[in-house]
């Protein structure tokens, strides 16, 4: 018996997951704020928000958060 020929065709388009970098850009009236940049790498270079305190994983800077701001 011989064996059964199968078409491939195109596969089926899938949406792609957001990005999570646009969720830390918040669009406000004309302007675009953002949720912290690096004070020494500058704009582009995120901080990153964890365990009481805010880190740059390039340049290595860190700034601890008080207990107000832990609180919120």
């Amino acid at each position: 018996m011989p064996k059964k020929i199968v078409k491939k065709g195109k596969k089926p388009h899938k949406n792609k997951k957001t990005s999570k970098k646009y969720t830390k850009y918040k669009i406000e009236g004309d302007k675009v704020t953002r949720s912290r940049f690096c004070p020494r790498c500058g704009p582009g270079v995120f901080l990153m928000d964890s365990q009481g305190r805010f880190y740059c994983g390039k340049c290595h800077y860190s700034e601890f958060k008080s207990k107000e701001e832990m609180k919120k």
